[in-house]
């Protein structure tokens, strides 16, 4: 006996013994169909193009495009987000690209969508930032603000050629006030009642957006803090959360993921439709960079903040690794 009498008693070591052990009792599990894989098409380019900011991740041609979305069926994830980024000549001031029929987002969607038919869920980004020539996520007034009103008429033009062109589920993405409830009825005007909107609840005005910037080409000059949430805040999301499943909202998201965590787990406990968290380019970039430096192991990070972002609530994840780490979970 242990000169310590029977202390401890409790031993909770018993169950990190061995492998076998801790797979037993994971609280967490990682699965093929938590994940939404983001992906960029740009058009007028014959190659796919690197992100330097995010080593890995490109900026696809149309064929390319179709190629990772045939790879994300095999790998059995659940969705692919697509990203245009038109030729910089066609930008505007109202972003035509994103209503234009022709435009390469819903060039995109109907390439993906013969591809891939219902096998994936085919998502399209709904927002104006990538095409309009000042970057922002709306039709600027007279003195260089963002319109809500105005923009708001652009994303009921916006989700019905997306719908048109064959997207399963449309993301309001640029946090103006009103925006699910527009969208759902400009939607439900065409007919397409089927269409689910995913509604970006907590957009938070980050710093880790940044290698994002260059995915898409932005044109952004200043910031988006006027219609963006401030990182100080908490409870603002609680009201957004509301306001969305209000107007109709069939999915809600946090948006970054890892600095955000305390966010996501605040929406996951109250929210009655699945919560979606986005794992941005900057926590990719911070990871890979680490990793290319020697100072982290590369898998294990990925997987273990993937792992708290689902431990905190989310049902499914945006990430760059969505293939990836689906073939490595198998």
């Amino acid at each position: 006996m242990s000169k310590y009498g029977s202390f401890p008693g409790t031993r909770p070591r018993r169950l990190r013994t061995t492998p076998a052990m801790r797979r037993m009792v994971a609280e967490t599990r990682l699965h093929p169909a938590d994940f939404i894989l983001p992906a960029f098409v740009r058009e007028g380019v014959s190659e796919p193009v690197p992100i330097a900011a995010m080593p890995g991740v490109v900026q696809h041609t149309r064929d390319s495009l179709k190629k990772a979305a045939a790879e994300a069926v095999a790998a059995g994830i659940s969705g692919i987000m697509l990203f245009g980024v038109p030729e910089e000549s066609k930008k505007d001031a109202l972003g035509t690209p994103g209503t234009d029929p022709d435009g390469i987002l819903q060039v995109a969607l109907r390439d993906v969508r013969a591809e891939v038919g219902d096998e994936l869920l085919v998502m399209s980004d709904l927002c104006l930032d990538e095409t309009t020539d000042h970057g922002h996520c709306g039709v600027l007034d007279a003195q260089g603000r963002v319109d809500n009103d105005a923009t708001l008429e652009r994303y009921a033009e916006m989700a019905q050629v997306q719908a048109d062109a064959g997207a399963h589920v449309v993301g309001p993405s640029g946090m103006m006030d009103g925006q699910i409830g527009v969208v759902r009825d400009a939607l439900d005007q065409i007919g397409r009642e089927d269409v689910a909107i995913l509604a970006y609840t907590a957009k938070y005005a980050s710093a880790f957006y940044g290698p994002f910037r260059e995915a898409v080409g932005s044109s952004l000059q200043g910031d988006r803090k006027t219609y963006q949430q401030d990182p100080a805040n908490a409870r603002e999301s609680l009201r957004e959360l509301a306001l969305d499943l209000e107007e109709g909202a069939d999915m809600v998201m946090v948006k970054p993921a890892g600095p955000y965590l305390d966010i996501l787990a605040r929406v996951a406990d109250v929210s009655d439709v699945p919560v979606v968290a986005y794992q941005i380019s900057g926590e990719y970039s911070m990871i890979e960079a680490a990793a290319e430096k020697g100072w982290i192991d590369r898998d294990r990070a990925i997987l273990e903040a993937l792992t708290g972002i689902k431990r905190a609530g989310a049902q499914n994840i945006l990430t760059y690794w969505a293939t990836e780490v689906a073939q490595k979970l198998g």
